[in-house]
């Protein structure tokens, strides 16, 4: 028996349609859904169903009615910009607008499919984006989608389940001896403080370079502390997706760490502080150099070599090629690089880990002697 207050009600087509209320929309008006049946029993059991689930989330789900992007540029502006680095800001805003608006921008986020979703992670895949990239892409949207969620604009993130490329670390790429030497003849003959020697010998990123200070090491104790990097970010104050040198913390605290500096390379650094008058160890017309004209200086000095055509950050990758080959620990190795996790030193330098690995088996071997 239909009893009131139960929004069950027989249709003129002979159904039964029950009533229930799904939301609100973006002016706060309620929002209904409907389940139908033949039977006022099954209409009844669905109403039961539905209104549990709802209990079970606390609140009704409020539609949100905007598009892809109006969500994601509102969560960017408003939401990840309070909660991450300018540089990680950027470099979202930038993906964000390269490749999700692009093919999902125009959508209501409220009809957003897991099927959207998958099909929109498999164009990426047949455009030739790399695993990694397409992992950075869909992590973006992923979060934007949690925020709308935590904001009850959705009941559930669609991007659960969702099938992406198997991920395929790049193999580091690091120079030979031969290599090394040739790259540090050249780099030697540089009138300042070469980035060239300092990246070898210490391990850091071009933008900890750029950002390095002579009061930011100590010759007395010997250490060297990275405090700062500079990196390019957009310029939110002009009308032109432009962009502006950014100076700022290093991105995470295991970043921000004490490189122990060597004798040789505090002998060179002592004889080239005499000859400078900047504040920086690194530096362009009196001021700091910035990771652009540091790698433009690189790619000059390079091209008059025969080592092929390799970046800047190839320089890290060798001097932890370099420690590895010398019997450092992976432990003490993850401190030296800023890495946040030895797991991770692990999964980028595994291969050049191989020598050891044959140096322990061949060490057990000799016992079978």
């Amino acid at each position: 028996m239909v009893k009131k207050g139960e929004n069950i009600y027989k249709r003129k087509d002979g159904r039964w349609e029950g009533r229930y209320r799904k939301g609100r929309d973006e002016y706060q008006k309620i929002t209904y859904g409907y389940v139908y049946g033949k039977k006022y029993s099954e209409v009844k059991e669905k109403l039961t169903i539905i209104k549990a689930k709802t209990l079970t989330l606390h609140t009704f789900t409020s539609n949100y009615n905007g598009t892809v992007e109006n969500w994601m540029i509102y969560w960017l502006d408003n939401v990840a910009k309070k909660q991450i680095k300018r540089t990680t800001y950027y470099s979202y805003l930038r993906l964000t607008k390269n490749h999700i608006l692009s093919i999902l921008g125009d959508q209501k986020i409220c009809d957003l499919t897991k099927n959207d979703l998958q099909d929109f992670v498999d164009l990426l895949e047949m455009k030739g984006l790399s695993s990694g990239t397409i992992r950075n892409i869909f992590n973006i949207i992923k979060k934007g989608l949690d925020s709308a969620v935590n904001k009850n604009y959705l009941e559930s993130n669609p991007c659960s389940g969702i099938v992406l490329p198997q991920y395929r670390r790049k193999k580091v790429q690091a120079l030979t001896l031969a290599q090394q030497k040739k790259l540090e003849v050249l780099a030697f003959q540089e009138q300042g403080c070469s980035p060239i020697i300092l990246a070898l010998y210490s391990g850091m990123r071009i933008g900890e370079i750029s950002g390095l200070k002579w009061t930011d090491i100590n010759f007395e104790e010997n250490l060297i502390q990275v405090k700062r990097t500079v990196s390019r970010i957009l310029n939110e104050e002009g009308i032109t997706y432009k962009t502006k040198v950014d100076m700022d913390k290093p991105k995470t605290w295991d970043s921000e760490r004490i490189i122990p500096l060597a004798e040789n390379l505090k002998k060179y650094l002592l004889e080239r502080r005499r000859k400078q008058d900047s504040e920086y160890v690194v530096s362009c017309k009196g001021r700091f150099a910035e990771p652009r004209v540091i790698n433009y200086r690189f790619q000059k000095i390079v091209s008059n070599l025969d080592i092929g055509n390799i970046h800047f950050h190839v320089l890290r990758h060798t001097f932890a090629t370099r420690c590895l080959e010398n019997g450092a620990d992976i432990a003490s190795l993850s401190r030296l690089m800023g890495h946040q996790s030895t797991r991770m030193t692990l999964d980028i330098y595994t291969d050049s880990l191989l020598e050891k690995r044959q140096e322990v088996i061949q060490t057990l071997d000799q016992r079978l002697a």
